[in-house]
C-alpha cells in the first residue's frame, strides 16, 4: 500500500507537466544513471513504472537537443521531495497500524570543486565553479527537511555545506571520518534527515559502513556531483547512488 501511494504521488506530480517536457523528465533519470541495490528493487520498479506511463512519442520531439540544466535540477528536487513525502506517508501508515518504525535518511556528497592552483596547499578553498555547485546543492535540497549538516574540518567541505546550513539555520557540525563511531552517529541521528559532506576517499567508505557492505570504492578525483542516499528503517539500510551533473 505504501509504494502504491508513493507511485500515485510521484506519477501525479510528473503528469502535471506539459507533454513537451516528458522526454526531459525521462532524460534526467536516464542520464543520472541511478544505481539501485537489490534491496531497492521496489523503488527501481516504482520509478520505471512512472515513465512507462508517460507518452513515449514525444521522445522524437525537438526537445532532445535542448540544454535543460536548470530544469534537471528542478525535476530532481521534485523526485527527492517525493521520496521525503513518501517517508512521511510511511510514518503515518505505520502509526495507524501501531508499528511506528524509526526512519533515518542520510545524504552524502563530496565537497564541490576546489582551487587546484597551488598543489602544495593541503587545505584549499572552493574555486568559482565550486562555489556555484555549493549553491546548486542548496537549491536541490531546498524543499527537503534537513535536521543536521556534517562536514569534515576542511575549508572546501565547510564551504560546500555552508549555503544549506545558512538557509536552513543550522550549525555545521565537524567530524573526523578516521575516528567517527558509526553506531553512535546512527544513534545520535535516529529519525533525522542528515547531510554529510566529505571527500572522494571518505564518503564511499562512510556509506559502506552505514549500510554494512563494502559496495562503493573511492570516487574519481574530479567527481563532485555524486549523491549517495542511505535510508535506515528500523535498523535496515537501503542505498542509492545518483549523479547530479
Amino acid at each position: 500500500m505504501l509504494f502504491k501511494n508513493c507511485f500515485k504521488k510521484v506519477k501525479t506530480l510528473i503528469l502535471k507537466f506539459p507533454k513537451k517536457y516528458y522526454f526531459n523528465i525521462f532524460r534526467v533519470i536516464e542520464y543520472q544513471k541511478p544505481n539501485f541495490n537489490n534491496k531497492s528493487s521496489t523503488l527501481k520498479k516504482l520509478i520505471t513504472d512512472i515513465f512507462l506511463h508517460l507518452k513515449w512519442s514525444v521522445i522524437k520531439s525537438n526537445h532532445i537537443l535542448k540544454k535543460m540544466k536548470t530544469f534537471q535540477l528542478f525535476i530532481i528536487s521534485i523526485l527527492l521531495l517525493s521520496f521525503t513525502s513518501c517517508k512521511e506517508d510511511a510514518k503515518i501508515d505505520s502509526e495507524t497500524q501501531g508499528l511506528g518504525p524509526v526512519i533515518s535518511t542520510f545524504y552524502f556528497i563530496r565537497h564541490a570543486e576546489k582551487d587546484r592552483s597551488d598543489s602544495e596547499n593541503p587545505n584549499p578553498k572552493l574555486n568559482q565553479e565550486g562555489i556555484e555547485r555549493a549553491i546548486r546543492w542548496e537549491r536541490i535540497f531546498s524543499e527537503i527537511s534537513i535536521n543536521s549538516v556534517y562536514s569534515s574540518d576542511f575549508e572546501r567541505t565547510k564551504m560546500t555545506a555552508a549555503p544549506m546550513a545558512v538557509v536552513k539555520d543550522l550549525v555545521v557540525k565537524t567530524y573526523d571520518p578516521a575516528i567517527l563511531d558509526i553506531d553512535i552517529f546512527k544513534y545520535e541521528n535516529l529519525g533525522a534527515n542528515v547531510l554529510v559532506v566529505g571527500h572522494s576517499n571518505t564518503i564511499p567508505n562512510f556509506v559502506n559502513k552505514m549500510i554494512g557492505k563494502n559496495r562503493y570504492t573511492d570516487m574519481d578525483d574530479y567527481d563532485n556531483s555524486s549523491l549517495f542516499i542511505v535510508r535506515i528503517i528500523d535498523g535496515k539500510a537501503t542505498d542509492i547512488h545518483l549523479k547530479m551533473d
